[in-house]
């Protein structure tokens, strides 16, 4: 089945609750899990949220990973978005793991399925 993209979708329970509030390690660990993938980067943006908590994206030239994490509950969502020949989830388990994450659970959506049907805009 041919699609546009593979979109992989993460919940990740259990997660050591320092490495969650950390940025700067969460941004590393993002910057290493697009490389490890093939990606291509383009943008880096990262925010830490008082009292807890970071979100950030990887923007990579196939499309973008994501992360909001929630120390308090030890939890982080995450999405990996990857048009081309890019596995989503060589990423997406590479976060997992170096989150010690104890609990992943994860759903790959198809992307761009079907034929796009452009609908004309009349002014």
């Amino acid at each position: 089945m041919e699609t546009i993209g593979r979109h992989v979708i993460a919940e990740l329970w259990g997660c050591d609750v320092n490495k969650l509030n950390n940025m700067e390690y969460i941004e590393r660990i993002f910057v290493e899990a697009a490389l490890h993938s093939g990606a291509e980067i383009r943008e880096v943006v990262f925010h830490k949220f008082a009292p807890q908590g970071v979100s950030g994206v990887v923007i990579i030239s196939e499309s973008h990973l994501t992360i909001h994490s929630f120390p308090e509950h030890g939890y982080a969502s995450i999405d990996v978005y990857t048009c081309g020949d890019l596995d989503p989830n060589i990423a997406a388990d590479y976060i997992a793991v170096a989150l010690s994450a104890e609990t992943q659970e994860k759903m790959e959506l198809p992307r761009g399925m079907g034929p796009v049907r452009v609908k004309q805009v009349v002014q």
